[in-house]
């Protein structure tokens, strides 16, 4: 399996919205920016890369399972359309590869020994100083 997945253009639900922030008169008439819809169960994604997304604690993913993008970073909707593509590409993509599984590892004999002989030595430290005082 690859580690890039594409996304079809007809998967995704895109809208023009006005943008919020400074921006004068024409923030009030110009929808510029770009709400993107993609609903993650009916894509055409594999089903461990759907799970792995629906996983993620996202607050752009809501409870239906629809990934909301907003994107109003640019003056022009092409840009802003561009972006939010992007940024959807980006986040499948960063779950399209498997995490590694963790392997479990054991402290080499070295250095047990080593750690148990610092004990010791703290120890003894302790209980020589603890003598002293009560004499």
């Amino acid at each position: 399996m690859s580690s890039v997945l594409h996304i079809a253009e007809s998967e995704v639900e895109i809208t023009a919205i006005r943008a919020q922030g400074p921006g004068g008169q024409n923030v009030n008439k110009v929808s510029s920016a770009i709400q993107l819809r993609f609903d993650i169960a009916s894509a055409s994604l594999p089903e461990p890369v759907k799970e792995r997304l629906l996983a993620l604690r996202d607050s752009r993913i809501n409870l239906d399972g629809v990934l909301i993008l907003k994107a109003q970073r640019y003056r022009t909707q092409d840009m802003n359309r561009m972006d939010a593509f992007s940024r959807l590409h980006e986040l499948v993509n960063s779950v399209a590869v498997p995490p590694k599984k963790r392997k479990p590892t054991k402290p080499s004999y070295g250095s047990v020994q080593k750690r148990l002989q610092t004990k010791n030595k703290r120890s003894d430290l302790k209980t020589r100083r603890s003598s002293k005082g009560m004499d």
